[in-house]
């Protein structure tokens, strides 16, 4: 096929183009099917001691801390950013809050300055970036090597127990039977939103993730709008932070958080996200940690050797991405078309 139909067939294929949420929503839907096929019982839910238990709840349970990271990944990304360090800020959170709750200080002040860490921690990303002008993947770098180091020296070079009935009860509480991480989720979730959507810094962020000159030129603040950007994924990370470390009751600043900035950049892109910047897709990123997280579960299900595991999930990923791809499909598209036409004539 001459390249002058191929474009053809492309134009055609973007006027029909799909909503973001479809291919992510159907990569999900056959990642369960093929969980249903493993486990008959995957999607059964009980309750047990006033609790939802069953497969499908631990996908959510565990994607909680993924999933707020993801959120200010997101952001991030759109505006044509990247943060590497966002789990040694987990590491370093979790250190804060443990040294608060140690301190016997209230919860409240615990909260804020286990989100101030992250804030100072994307504020200092956000200014190698937007004032000194160094590339995102270098300026994050240098906080992911020197974070656990941090986190450590905070610890005192041990890892660190405590009690805390609050944190608890926000980590592996529960509320009406439902986990009370997945509240957490929920109400980041509509604050991202309203932000985005609601006021004037969704449109500021997507505009220097398009074009940071053109940004510029227009008066948008350009510099401003990166470091909140940077601000924020540091306070997410933080409270994914708060959830890991109230969950082990420990502040481990060598294991906690360990791969996420990967799983959250794969989020993002699983959701239909580019890391060209100039847009946001807080929902679709959420389908994307489902995807991570489902798929884990299934290797686990399948019994699998754990040497396996990695690669069965990077091969599955590379073919979900593949199908989202839209010059991918496009190419098959026309390759089939040109089959067709032959089988005809």
């Amino acid at each position: 096929m001459s390249d002058i139909n191929l474009k053809k067939v492309g134009a055609a294929a973007e006027k029909r183009a799909l909503p973001a949420a479809v291919w992510p929503l159907v990569a999900l839907a056959v990642i369960l099917i093929i969980d249903v096929i493993i486990s008959p019982s995957f999607f059964s839910i009980r309750v047990v001691e006033g609790r939802l238990y069953g497969s499908l709840v631990d996908i959510l349970y565990r994607g909680t801390p993924p999933a707020l990271i993801a959120m200010g990944m997101a952001i991030v990304i759109g505006s044509r950013g990247i943060d590497l360090s966002v789990g040694s800020v987990v590491a370093m959170s979790g250190a804060v809050m443990a040294a608060l709750i140690h301190g016997d200080l209230s919860p409240v002040i615990i909260v804020f300055g286990t989100l101030g860490m992250g804030l100072i921690c994307g504020l200092w990303n956000g200014t190698l970036v937007a004032v000194l002008g160094i590339q995102p993947i270098i300026a994050t770098l240098i906080l992911m090597v020197s974070g656990r180091g941090i986190a450590l020296m905070i610890n005192g070079g041990r890892i660190p127990t405590f009690r805390s009935e609050f944190f608890e009860f926000v980590s592996t509480g529960s509320i009406w039977v439902i986990p009370t991480r997945l509240f957490l989720v929920a109400f980041v979730l509509l604050v991202l939103w309203l932000l985005l959507r609601k006021t004037a810094f969704g449109l500021f962020v997507e505009s220097v993730g398009s074009n940071t000159q053109a940004a510029r030129l227009s008066g948008i603040g350009t510099r401003v709008v990166t470091l909140s950007a940077y601000g924020i994924v540091g306070m997410c990370a933080a409270l994914a932070g708060m959830v890991i470390t109230g969950d082990t009751r420990s502040s481990d600043a060598v294991y906690a958080g360990v791969d996420s900035e990967l799983d959250a950049i794969l989020a993002v892109v699983l959701g239909g996200g580019s890391l060209n910047g100039g847009r946001i897709y807080l929902g679709t990123t959420l389908i994307g940690v489902l995807i991570i997280q489902a798929l884990t579960t299934s290797i686990l299900m399948s019994g699998l050797p754990p040497e396996y595991n990695k690669l069965v999930k990077a091969i599955v990923i590379l073919v979900v991405l593949l199908l989202q791809a839209p010059k991918f499909r496009t190419a098959v598209t026309a390759l089939f078309r040109t089959g067709k036409g032959k089988a005809k004539s």
